[in-house]
């Protein structure tokens, strides 16, 4: 999976939070000072080409849909920090949020229970 920029993520999040937008309603969703309209346009172009974004033509229009779930991209995401910093190993993911009190001994353990009580369903 593609990775996106600080800037497409915030975009991607319009569309899921809010469905299909053309353009123009993605500007508005900004608080003052909005971006220009261009900009976003391009924003929204490069987000179709890397496969997050599709579009259904009105006219001389486009209004775009996510064909990406918020969910998949997370997955994907955490997938390669895992990969890329931890050696594919999600003990040492959890070893590193423990050595840096990111997590309690107490949500540890409750994690633990949950993992427990997933299986057992």
């Amino acid at each position: 999976m593609n990775k996106l920029t600080i800037k497409e993520e915030e975009i991607m999040s319009f569309f899921w939070n809010n469905g299909p937008l053309f353009v123009r309603e993605i500007v508005d969703l900004y608080p003052e000072p909005k971006p220009h309209f261009n900009t976003i346009s391009t924003n929204v172009r490069s987000l179709e080409e890397k496969g997050f974004l599709s579009h259904t033509s009105y006219g001389n229009t486009f209004k775009y849909f996510h064909i990406i779930e918020e969910q998949d991209y997370k997955r994907g995401t955490l997938l390669n920090v895992v990969n890329k910093y931890f050696k594919n190993s999600y003990l040492g993911l959890v070893s590193s949020f423990i050595e840096e009190d990111k997590i309690s001994i107490d949500e540890l353990k409750k994690l633990i229970e949950k993992a427990e009580n997933s299986k057992t369903d």
